[in-house]
């Protein structure tokens, strides 16, 4: 098996494999590769439908540029200091994740951002500063994790923190549970309209149950799981 770095060679078999539509461990068992090994390229260059070899290969060779000169320390973040090659390649995929669960780009950047910054905080100027963007970027991603109760704000004396904390998922998932319940009275609803003895009302009131039993046992794993 090879090993190493990717050459870009390999980065075209990926992208033309990616363009077959082969997955991600048919690709590495051409290559002799592991199949995280793929995963893992084409999440940090894009995603499959924005993977381009050369493109990929260029970048892989800028960020080990990158690697190898001293990380500058940012005197407005202390506690982040993992600044290394890895840990950039985990925060891109760990956004990809986000990204494919249906989030907006900037508001998974920030969401990463802060799961990977010690205190779990930061200001809107920090976030500006780290993400590289604008900060009515960061206001209008910020509004909608707020929104969503995945981001509150704390004042740290005249400042405004934005933060996670250990209960953000767990009121993540009771959000989603309430949303479930919405759609179960929709669903009802249009079983009704359409009446439960034709195929469409049957699978509306298919999809209302099973909507009721997902809701009602997510609230229950969530207490579990917070159980003493």
């Amino acid at each position: 098996m090879p090993g190493g770095r990717l050459t870009l060679r390999e980065r075209e078999c990926i992208a033309a494999g990616l363009a077959d539509g082969l997955g991600y461990t048919q690709i590495a068992r051409q290559l002799e590769r592991p199949a995280s090994t793929i995963s893992r390229e084409v999440t940090r260059n894009g995603g499959p439908g924005r993977y381009r070899a050369d493109r990929a290969h260029r970048a892989t060779a800028a960020r080990a540029r990158r690697s190898k000169a001293p990380a500058p320390q940012s005197a407005a973040s202390p506690d982040f200091t993992a600044d290394t090659a890895a840990i950039r390649d985990f925060a891109a995929h760990f956004t990809e994740l986000f990204v494919y669960d249906g989030m907006p780009r900037m508001q998974a950047r920030i969401m990463t951002c802060l799961h990977l910054t010690d205190s779990g905080s930061l200001t809107a100027a920090e976030l500006v500063h780290r993400l590289d963007v604008s900060p009515a970027s960061v206001s209008t991603a910020i509004a909608a994790l707020e929104q969503r109760d995945l981001v509150r704000r704390e004042r740290d004396s005249r400042r405004e923190r934005y933060c996670i904390d250990d209960t953000t998922w767990y009121r993540t998932t009771l959000n989603l549970a309430r949303a479930a319940g919405v759609r179960v009275e929709a669903a009802r609803r249009g079983a009704e309209l359409l009446g439960v003895t034709t195929p469409a009302g049957a699978r509306l009131d298919e999809i209302s149950r099973y909507l009721d039993y997902l809701g009602r046992e997510m609230v229950l794993v969530v207490q579990r799981w917070h159980r003493p």
